[in-house]
């Protein structure tokens, strides 16, 4: 069982190391509603997302802060340790998830962070402000970085489908019509590619195919696009 969170304000980073534990062993709930064991932590799909970020393209990467993108990947769930991985299902309104996960982080780099000795304070301040940098999704990194979420989940849909034989998990493939940047969304349109030849090799309909016919279209005229301005 985790420890719980100290009630003082520690002067060692130790009891938020501590706290970080949760983000290894909380699963990302919304692959158990199919009887997923073993499935991937909030830790894991931060990981996975952090090294997308170190690979985004050259059309992206001379315009982005990179390092900066590689820590809000690291750090935009971690609000998760205190509040868990509330999905749509979870019937909690967007403002609610908003006021649980400020309130979280508020703890986390406020209360645990802000009396540790060398350095702890401005490390905290600097967690806060590129979370909240995420949230509000109006930098170039953090629209990047919301795209990078969006794709790892379909990542992730994919790989479980493949695994787990005959599982459907096309109802997450909605979120690809999410994503916002075009090389992000060739990447994603490679994926959806690759779960398409899959089904049908195996001559089964599944959900979420249309949707990955229309990115795929999307992805195709952004390439011509690109070629065109060469």
């Amino acid at each position: 069982m985790a420890s719980p969170p100290p009630s003082q304000e520690p002067t060692s980073p130790v009891p938020f190391f501590h706290l970080l534990e949760r983000l290894k062993t909380t699963p990302r709930e919304g692959w158990r509603r199919f009887n997923i064991d073993n499935g991937e932590s909030i830790s894991d799909h931060m990981y996975r997302m952090s090294i997308i970020t170190m690979l985004a393209p050259t059309s992206l990467s001379s315009q982005l802060d990179v390092p900066r993108c590689t820590k809000m990947a690291l750090i935009h769930d971690m609000a998760e340790s205190l509040v868990g991985d509330i999905t749509p299902v979870d019937n909690v309104s967007k403002k609610e998830k908003c006021r649980r996960e400020t309130t979280s982080m508020h703890y986390l780099t406020t209360h645990l962070l802000g009396k540790v000795e060398r350095g702890g304070k401005e490390a905290g301040n600097d967690m806060r402000k590129i979370w909240q940098e995420y949230e509000d999704n109006k930098t170039l990194e953090a629209k990047f970085v919301h795209d990078v979420d969006k794709l790892e989940l379909v990542l992730q849909m994919v790989e479980y489908e493949k695994r787990y034989g005959k599982l459907d998990l096309g109802e997450f493939a909605w979120v690809a019509e999410k994503i916002v940047l075009k090389e992000v969304k060739m990447w994603c349109a490679e994926i959806l590619q690759e779960r398409e030849q899959y089904w049908e090799g195996m001559g089964i309909h599944v959900r979420g195919l249309d949707i990955g016919k229309t990115v795929i279209e999307q992805s195709s005229a952004d390439q011509e696009a690109i070629v065109d301005t060469c």
